[in-house]
């Protein structure tokens, strides 16, 4: 109900400036102890890549890039939190203005570009953070590294978060960075692997930790490439696979005029894409590697279908943003056991 009340304000602001406040609003809440205020949530654990998951719902990358409020929004009942996405070194991104909603649609794009404080800014916040649940990394490459060097720079924030994180997201899949997407594919994404998987085996030899690696897939790879990328992952052992990042699509939302910006598009029109793939890489992958579903949760519905469509786990972040912090208790409590 408050949520209701405080959005059209909030849509009112530019929407960077808009999502600050809100997450400084959650941080004054968490602050002052109202969020232990917040009804308790039923038992709903799922035991995936060795990790036991309270919920099946997480909030996706994106929506703290550099781990300032995880307590915050640990608090809102989501099984596991994913932050980044983080590179090596800051970087400011694109030039605003670069995100832009598409309410009718209840979509949203975005170019920002990894914009981010750093990984060492990240180590630092997770260094002071009293959460204890399970927190992802997403991890990219700085946009000035080629990519015959972005290994060196999934690697070196590899060893900077080992140490804190519940598992590593390496994100080769989103549209904002300049090729970035190239290393989906072929000798790049073998040898990235590949190195990710010796310092994974390193780590557990030298930590006794076993850091699970997962890879974020973009939703717009036709059924040959996705069948290559997936007969990868099973050859190099990876542990799990998120479905999907924004995609370049703008389906659904052609006669927008927000839809000619460039960028990377998520929400609701993104649902039955990101689903579709959910599907094709279940009948590849067989349950062999889990897969996290991410793209136009907006709805229990949504998040049964996907789960049913092969997905253990769901993220959330263009409907948290919609339908407010109250929706997360609500989809976790309505899913399906």
């Amino acid at each position: 109900m408050c949520y209701r009340l405080l959005k059209p304000a909030l849509f009112r602001l530019e929407p960077e400036n808009a999502h600050r406040l809100a997450l400084h609003s959650l941080q004054l809440l968490e602050t002052l102890g109202l969020s232990r205020l917040l009804p308790s949530l039923p038992s709903a654990p799922r035991t995936v890549m060795g990790l036991a998951f309270p919920n099946p719902v997480g909030l996706a990358a994106g929506f703290d890039k550099n781990g300032d409020y995880i307590d915050a929004l640990a608090a809102l009942g989501f099984g596991f939190i994913e932050v980044g996405t983080i590179t090596p070194k800051a970087q400011d991104g694109n030039p605003p203005p670069r995100l832009f909603r598409l309410t009718e649609e209840e979509a949203i794009i975005n170019r920002l570009g990894f914009n981010n404080k750093g990984v060492d800014y990240l180590v630092e916040r997770l260094q002071q953070k009293r959460f204890q649940g399970i927190l992802g990394v997403n991890l990219g490459k700085n946009r000035d590294t080629s990519l015959e060097n972005a290994v060196e720079d999934y690697i070196y924030s590899f060893r900077r978060v080992a140490a804190y994180a519940s598992y590593i997201t390496i994100n080769i899949s989103s549209p904002n960075t300049p090729e970035l997407r190239n290393l989906q594919h072929g000798e790049l994404l073998r040898e990235l692997l590949q190195q990710l998987k010796r310092e994974q085996a390193q780590l557990l030899e030298s930590s006794k930790k076993y850091l699970p690696l997962v890879l974020k897939l973009a939703p717009d790879l036709n059924d040959e490439a996705l069948r290559q990328i997936a007969e990868t992952l099973l050859a190099e052992k990876i542990d799990g696979v998120i479905a999907t990042n924004t995609t370049l699509s703008r389906e659904g939302v052609k006669d927008q005029v927000q839809a000619r910006e460039a960028g990377g598009l998520s929400g609701k029109p993104l649902c039955a894409l990101s689903t579709a793939v959910i599907r094709k890489l279940q009948n590849i992958l067989q349950n062999k590697i889990p897969i996290i579903a991410s793209g136009g949760v907006f709805s229990e519905t949504a998040a049964q279908e996907k789960l049913q469509a092969g997905a253990s786990l769901v993220q959330v972040y263009s409907g948290f943003i919609y339908q407010g912090p109250g929706w997360v208790r609500k989809l976790i409590k309505n899913l399906k056991r």
